[in-house]
């Protein structure tokens, strides 16, 4: 099994098991474990390989336990402390993972609730560990990229070194990348000045920076719905039909004059993104014709996820039950296929996914 498909079995299973996790002891038996065992392929039930409840004493403290030691080629490697699922992982849950991090070799810490997986190191100061993860792992919320970081810590492709060498940049991008999320959702004073003071030529009041607040948030989100619609259109643009499309999917393609809009594509995008957490975004398709826009699940049409029916002033979202029956319903902007969100995914899960 590849490496993905070893983190996805595990995302799976979080979907199927994970809200009757309500014990710290759950969430390490039903998760943290296979993640231990199954991921990263370490034996859990060879102590020489995973410790549980390892203990190493400090000068501070005795006797107390972090949850999990890893050891690679004879040395404890990765130290891993876990909490129940969903609660939220702060700083303070680390503080045997701090004190065990400087007595011994260990060089990776990992905190984790079961589902976020938070991975340090000591790039601040050698044998302390720094207070902000390098990487983040969310398996509700999978980011692939995350996933080649991952594997470099598997007991297979065990790479220390690697990890390491890349862990400094990977921390400072994170980072970055968590404050232009935040700026994209409510822009601060100081990226409203930024932009306003290049298109306005008055003086910047507060009165000013807050008129220019709601221009600047549309324009963000525009920005970012351009780049995504500019890459979707350039992949569909190489796109051409497979030869399993049904007789009176071709009927309509053959004809020509189809046209994939903008509306149609960002409405493509929030399916996919709101499938995700079941469903590998690559399997999901968009396969357009003149009457309506079909969005597939690898590309079946026996698989049909949604329709949308975006081709006149009363636009539509043609949902599927469980004998494959549409039904449309009226929406008034893009917006609105958030609304049916529960609904995708049910009907993503009912093909077996």
């Amino acid at each position: 099994m590849e490496f993905k498909d070893k983190v996805m079995a595990l995302v799976e299973k979080i979907e199927k098991m994970g809200g009757n996790l309500e014990t710290e002891e759950a969430t390490k038996n039903a998760l943290v474990m296979p993640f231990i065992h199954s991921v990263l392929g370490y034996d859990i039930f060879n102590p020489s390989e995973v410790v549980p409840e390892f203990t190493a004493d400090t000068r501070t403290k005795k006797g107390e336990k972090v949850d999990y030691a890893i050891s690679h080629d004879g040395t404890i490697q990765i130290l891993i402390e876990a909490k129940k699922r969903g609660e939220q992982l702060t700083i303070k849950h680390a503080s045997q993972l701090f004190r065990y991090f400087s007595c011994t070799d260990a060089r990776i810490a990992v905190l984790t609730n079961g589902t976020v997986y938070q991975f340090f190191s000591d790039l601040d100061d050698a044998n302390k560990m720094d207070e902000r993860p390098f990487l983040e792992l969310d398996l509700e919320n999978l980011d692939d990229g995350a996933i080649p970081e991952l594997q470099k810590l598997s007991k297979e492709q065990f790479d220390l070194d690697d990890v390491l060498s890349s862990a400094g940049e990977m921390k400072f991008s994170n980072q970055i990348k968590k404050i232009i999320q935040q700026q994209f959702r409510e822009p601060d004073d100081e990226l409203i000045k930024l932009l306003v003071s290049q298109v306005y030529e008055g003086k910047l009041t507060q009165a000013v920076k807050s008129d220019f607040k709601p221009i600047v948030k549309k324009a963000l989100k525009q920005f970012l719905n351009d780049q995504i619609n500019s890459r979707l259109q350039s992949a569909m643009n190489g796109y051409q039909e497979p030869e399993s499309v049904t007789d009176d999917d071709r009927s309509e393609d053959e004809g020509n004059g189809i046209y994939t809009t903008e509306e149609e594509i960002e409405g493509y995008n929030l399916v996919k993104a709101m499938v995700r957490k079941i469903l590998d975004p690559e399997r999901v398709i968009m396969r357009d014709t003149k009457s309506y826009c079909g969005i597939l699940i690898d590309d079946n049409n026996r698989k049909p996820l949604c329709r949308l029916h975006f081709n006149r002033s009363q636009k539509y979202l043609g949902v599927f039950d469980n004998e494959k029956n549409e039904t449309r319903h009226p929406i008034g902007t893009i917006n609105d296929i958030f609304a049916f969100e529960e609904h995708l995914m049910a009907t993503a899960s009912a093909y077996g996914y």
